[in-house]
């Protein structure tokens, strides 16, 4: 795992963890909102970093990185953290363990609980395949695996395939979905997702409300997943900077 940061050095600490598929490039447009008032590290998580080939660990193994680099770099503590779905979900396992401190996280549609078993290679599989076409993008397989973020997860996929390919994502997606968030420790833990993926999302906070019933819970209107990053990210960027008012 990579961190790149940017910012302002003196400011309040801003970990952005990206999604499965992407590079930490996602976060860019937040980046340029938030960086007067942050010192923003992004993270490039294992199998999808960029110019350098590298392997999905775990999604534990990652938590550990972020712990880690968080105690080398920054004392053990971080003001805020934000997690989209698999960033989430090592957000969520690194607020599990306890061992640095994050003032106020937000889990973005992180997925918490694992799916049943006989779900989860066909689910790879297709993920996988899914990632593929980003990459080698045909008329045919634009319409198999049609996407409303075309254009975004084009770009993000065709820059970290190269590096972490067809296996980063079939070990990625077995790590996220064979485990379950069993204990969670914050000041202020936020758990966001759009009516769009509510399907998947519901029973990710109605288990995180047994573990942590202070949890905030936003609900946006017409969204999808990470819809709201990548189309609105100056709601995100307004959103972070209240939690600091």
């Amino acid at each position: 795992m990579n961190f790149q940061t940017f910012g302002n050095a003196k400011a309040p600490t801003l970990l952005l963890i990206p999604g499965l598929g992407v590079s930490y490039e996602i976060f860019f447009p937040l980046i340029r909102l938030t960086e007067d008032k942050f010192r923003i590290i992004a993270a490039e998580v294992d199998g999808f970093t960029l110019g350098k080939y590298t392997q999905f660990t775990s999604v534990d193994d990652q938590a550990a990185q972020v712990i880690e680099y968080v105690k080398n770099n920054y004392d053990g503590h971080l003001d805020c953290a934000y997690g989209l779905s698999l960033g989430g979900k090592i957000l969520s396992r690194t607020l599990e363990r306890n061992e640095i401190v994050i003032d106020h996280a937000i889990l973005d549609a992180a997925p918490l609980l694992p799916l049943p078993n006989w779900l989860i290679n066909p689910l790879r599989y297709y993920q996988a395949a899914n990632v593929w076409t980003c990459f080698h993008w045909t008329g045919f397989w634009k319409f198999v695996f049609h996407s409303h973020y075309f254009d975004v997860l084009l770009d993000e996929c065709r820059k970290t395939w190269p590096w972490g390919g067809r296996q980063a994502v079939l070990d990625g997606y077995k790590s996220v979905y064979t485990n379950k968030l069993e204990t969670i420790s914050g000041a202020d833990i936020h758990f966001w997702y759009g009516t769009k993926e509510a399907f998947a999302a519901k029973p990710q906070v109605k288990h995180l409300m047994t573990i942590y019933p202070d949890v905030h819970v936003q609900v946006f209107e017409g969204m999808n997943h990470g819809q709201l990053l990548v189309d609105h990210p100056e709601e995100v960027d307004k959103r972070i900077k209240e939690l600091f008012l």
